[in-house]
């Protein structure tokens, strides 16, 4: 995979911690791969109003088709995969400490080389129809949904808005690649 891939992926991450009003009752996407490689540390901000803030740092690990948290901050994402999706768009499906079974989605896009913005998947953005045929409320969740198709009929309305808030993400060096050159 290209590293646009393994850093789209990143960035999606950082909207997933902030929210994710779509969301399903165990993964809907399982064609995972280790973009990342095996080791990956991520510099996450929050974006509000082409602002960002709140920057963070978080390192993940992959093991058994998927990221897992292994330190620093973003607590709250403990696994995540990345998939691609249409064009340079990325569909990321992250898990959360708070509801570990339910899993949430965001699209990433390429803005320059390593930097990628990430904007949670919203029901909101979809039309009324969409979001009558495919939305289900259960317990918490406003949106849930089972299916790829309904993921991506949700992951077009969103990708669609070219929304100037989220999250960024920048891929840093590792140790291990540091280490390698």
């Amino acid at each position: 995979m290209s590293r646009s891939a393994v850093r789209a992926a990143a960035v999606a991450l950082c909207v997933l911690s902030l929210s994710g009003c779509v969301d399903s009752d165990g993964p809907v996407l399982t064609d995972s791969q280790p973009l990342f490689g095996n080791n990956v540390r991520l510099q996450f901000y929050t974006l509000r109003k082409g602002f960002v803030d709140e920057p963070e740092q978080a390192s993940f690990k992959w093991k058994d088709e998927r990221y897992i948290h292994t330190g620093g901050g973003m607590p709250d994402v403990t696994i995540f995969t990345v998939h691609r999706f249409e064009g340079r768009a990325f569909i990321v499906q992250s898990a959360a400490v708070k509801r570990p079974n339910i899993m949430e989605y965001a699209v990433a896009h390429k803005l320059a080389e390593g930097v990628y913005q990430v904007t949670a998947i919203d029901e909101d953005d979809a039309d009324f129809a969409t979001r009558k045929r495919y939305c289900r409320q259960v317990d918490e969740s406003h949106c849930r949904i089972t299916t790829r198709k309904e993921l991506i009929a949700f992951a077009r309305a969103t990708d669609a808005r070219q929304k100037n808030e989220g999250g960024l993400v920048l891929r840093l060096t590792d140790d291990t690649s540091e280490s390698q050159r």
